[in-house]
């Protein structure tokens, strides 16, 4: 079995999906906050027109709400990017285990992995790149996953074939989708793209089971 030195220890599934609960109603109170500061800004503008001119204090009123706002975007934001790191994570741990029912040993992985273009600029990147000597795999990562993501991931496939990184290079490359909310129909997306599927279960990344007769494809 290969091994990797100085691999990472990832926190236990535990005690990152709790945080991911946590992070969870964070966002949606959040949310509610930016919804009921919009309506605050939709009375503003009404009581605007009403004057017929802005005022000192309803100028400043303004610039106190749009200030607001933008710092709690940005709160909003800095705990998506959190989510989707932990999600990251949680997937990212021992994930190559999720595939030893095929001929591969994808023991080693790595984790935001830039693909760039001729012209060295970034066309696109990786969340979780998995590789043994012979098999890479490509694998999205998202908190939900929808038919789009398929999509654009097949376009990504195509671009890390043209652009391949060092970890890609003179391999045979798979693709996966994995999400911590997959809807069934996602799933079947993408085994039809030849894309394996994995999702998050409150204990443990999951396998879903492919369809009779799938065979992932190769780029």
């Amino acid at each position: 079995m290969e091994t990797v030195q100085n691999r990472v220890e990832h926190p236990t599934f535990e005690t990152v999906w709790a945080a991911l609960q946590e992070n969870d109603r964070q966002i949606k109170e959040d949310r509610e906050q930016m919804r009921e500061l919009r309506e605050r800004f939709k009375e503003t503008e009404k009581f605007i027109d009403s004057l017929g001119k802005k005022s000192g204090e309803t100028e400043r009123l303004m610039k106190e709400n749009a200030k607001f706002l933008d710092n709690l975007g940005k709160q909003v934001g800095g705990l998506h990017r959190s989510l989707g790191e932990l999600i990251e994570t949680l997937i990212a741990a021992r994930l190559w285990e999720k595939f030893k029912d095929y001929p591969y040993n994808l023991c080693r992985h790595y984790q935001r992995v830039y693909i760039y273009d001729e012209k060295n600029r970034a066309i696109t990147d990786v969340d979780i790149l998995l590789a043994d000597s012979e098999w890479v795999m490509a694998v999205e990562v998202k908190r939900e996953l929808d038919k789009k993501d398929i999509e654009y991931h097949l376009e990504r496939m195509e671009r890390i074939r043209k652009y391949p990184p060092a970890e890609v290079v003179g391999k045979k490359l798979l693709g996966a989708i994995a999400g911590g909310v997959v809807e069934p129909d996602v799933h079947k997306l993408a085994y039809k793209a030849g894309f394996f599927s994995l999702e998050l279960t409150g204990e443990s990344v999951a396998l879903v089971p492919p369809p009779k007769g799938f065979t992932p494809k190769i780029w």
